[in-house]
């Protein structure tokens, strides 16, 4: 099943790319290698801002990593112009977190959790880093950045293939 296919059955739609508004790109590639920059949690293509542990919850604060994450692979497709042959690598997610605040790491699943049901656990599973700062561009709650390796899967070794 594509990656497109996964989607649709899981009721989600990527959002449309966003075009950086200073001097960066969304993504580079290097090698096999593609480096997402850092995506904010958006509803409705608008930064949705706040603090959790403050004025947002640790379930929506899950909610919002899981948009952030929709996004960086809205990234990613336009990029590559496909998911079917991208693996995650890493993700790194910031919290925009309320003075002791100390559950970073379940915002975080919400992108952490969204990769593997879209890419599966072969393709979705990841390093991670969850960390809680104190404040993020445009005051966003969430903001995560990726790397993914890019090949196809070898279906007799399960490795990658440039």
């Amino acid at each position: 099943m594509s990656v497109d296919d996964r989607l649709t059955e899981l009721g989600i739609t990527l959002p449309a790319t966003s075009t950086p508004v200073a001097n960066y790109v969304s993504t580079r590639r290097s090698g096999n290698l593609l480096f997402v920059s850092g995506h904010l949690c958006k509803r409705a293509g608008e930064v949705v801002t706040g603090r959790v542990g403050d004025d947002v919850d640790a379930q929506a604060g899950y909610d919002l990593a899981r948009l952030a994450a929709l996004e960086s692979l809205g990234s990613v497709r336009a990029a590559l112009g496909s998911l079917d042959d991208v693996t995650a690598v890493k993700l790194t997610g910031f919290v925009n977190s309320a003075p002791g605040f100390t559950e970073q790491s379940a915002v975080i699943n919400g992108a952490s959790d969204l990769l593997v049901e879209v890419l599966g656990p072969e393709r979705g599973a990841h390093a991670r880093s969850a960390i809680g700062v104190a404040a993020l561009p445009l005051g966003a709650v969430v903001e995560v950045e990726a790397i993914f390796e890019v090949g196809s899967m070898d279906g007799q070794t399960g490795r990658l293939t440039p």
